[in-house]
């Protein structure tokens, strides 16, 4: 079992930045590929961004790329997700999810551990 934490989300104007943090626990985390994944007010759940067991590989979903950094610290079980020029259509609650790695990164499915989300608020 791995257990996943968010943190980070908040209010924030548009063009500003957020880093969102995923603190994993019960697994070693470099076993696992991560992903970011969101949800909009009326909308179904979005893939954002994933990243490799070894941090080697990213991958992201068109609407965030050159915007938004996926990283790991692995030492500290923790997987992050830098967002700036914010949009407020990237309004949404933000989770982080973990699979085993294996898989391609373009795969967006598979996540078998998720967190409970943080709310991330975009104001224009």
């Amino acid at each position: 079992q791995v257990q996943l934490v968010e943190s980070g989300g908040g209010t924030v104007q548009a063009g500003g930045s957020l880093r969102l943090s995923c603190a994993a626990s019960g697994r070693t985390l470099s076993s696992y590929d991560m992903g970011w994944f969101r949800r909009a007010p009326g909308k179904e759940r979005e893939f954002v961004a994933a990243i490799s067991g070894g941090g080697g590989t990213t991958f992201y979903a068109d609407s965030v790329k050159e915007r938004f950094t996926i990283s790991r610290d692995n030492a500290k079980n923790t997987v992050y997700l830098q967002m700036n020029s914010l949009k407020p259509e990237d309004t949404a609650v933000y989770f982080c999810a973990a699979r085993r790695t294996g898989m391609s990164l373009i795969i967006r499915t598979g996540y078998s551990y998720w967190g409970q989300g943080t709310q991330v608020t975009v104001s224009s």
